[in-house]
């Protein structure tokens, strides 16, 4: 459905994105998920048709858009500011882009009450001023704004960015809802990894505008490809040398561990030192300390929250979940 073709953005010497080559699949939840400046916005932007690329090319179901106008490239868009227009109605805002088609008034009416509806306005809202909608249903004008338009792409930058936690949570379960139901191909923006992992069928990791990885959400956490992604997604410990000596691990290269990996058996293992913790609920995260260097684990028992800072525990981890990386540089 969509395929970047070693597309390269340049900005006054400044590289944003290196040669991209991905595709996206019909009717695909892909997110794009990377640190600040790492371009992925950059390609989102791209695709839409607001950055030109050096070189490289942009194909949507294998039509070539690289030189498109973004208005003819059949692409909804919703930004994290939402962008909407403070002086019309919640109606006005969403009919915006169906007006500016001249779509006759009676289908322009039908479509932005289907769409409102869809996306959890009630009719009520529709004639309130956007001033006077919280930040939730702000978000939900916008993505109906870009629905009533029924693009054949779904473009979302950090749409969820703006909101507080709890919401953040309730909104992306109706986004992924909505998405299924719709089948539009959607691409989404996001440094958020839980929020990546959580929502997308497949996942690209990007680093300093190059992709690092390609998965879906159990490859890119359980196989991370890389030292960057290991330690990009989630929490992970790269274990030292004497910690390897220690806990009785061989091998060579990087060699990284994840929290639900650890364990603190009662006997054997290696002597560690509780240096924090954190109660999280479901489970606790424990900071340990093994031959001189912190190492992290997560457990669900009630005696690990009970541990007292500066105690003492032993520490084993699960060898065959291990995740290593080359030879010793």
């Amino acid at each position: 459905m969509i395929r970047f073709d070693s597309v390269r953005v340049e900005y006054e010497g400044h590289v944003a994105l290196e040669g991209l080559d991905l595709e996206i699949r019909e009717g695909e939840f892909f997110t794009l998920l990377g640190p600040s400046g790492c371009g992925k916005s950059t390609a989102l932007r791209t695709l839409a048709g607001f950055i030109e690329p050096t070189s490289g090319s942009l194909f949507v179901d294998e039509r070539d858009v690289t030189r498109l106008p973004s208005e003819r490239r059949g692409i909804g868009m919703v930004f994290q500011s939402y962008a909407l227009f403070p002086s019309m109605s919640v109606r006005e805002n969403i009919a915006f882009g169906l007006r500016v088609r001249r779509l006759a008034g009676g289908e322009r009416r039908e479509r932005v009450d289907r769409v409102a509806a869809q996306v959890g306005l009630a009719p009520a809202q529709l004639e309130r001023g956007v001033a006077e909608l919280s930040g939730g249903q702000q978000q939900r004008v916008a993505i109906a704004r870009a629905l009533v338009l029924e693009p054949s792409i779904l473009l979302l930058d950090e749409p969820l960015s703006n909101l507080d936690a709890k919401l953040r949570v309730q909104l992306r379960g109706e986004l992924q809802r909505l998405q299924r139901e719709l089948g539009v191909t959607t691409l989404y923006v996001t440094h958020d990894q839980e929020e990546a992992l959580a929502l997308s069928d497949r996942i690209a990791v990007l680093s300093e505008g190059r992709i690092e990885q390609v998965g879906t959400p159990q490859e890119i956490y359980e196989e991370s490809a890389s030292p960057f992604v290991c330690d990009f997604i989630g929490e992970a410990t790269k274990l030292t040398e004497p910690q390897l000596r220690e806990l009785g691990i061989g091998g060579s290269g990087e060699t990284w561990v994840r929290p639900e990996h650890v364990h603190l058996p009662d006997d054997g293992g290696a002597a560690a030192v509780v240096r924090a913790h954190a109660y999280r609920g479901a489970s606790t995260l424990l900071e340990l300390e093994v031959a001189g260097a912190p190492i992290f684990a997560a457990s669900a028992s009630r005696a690990a929250a009970a541990l007292e800072i500066g105690g003492a525990a032993r520490v084993a981890v699960d060898q065959g979940a291990l995740l290593r990386y080359g030879p010793p540089a």
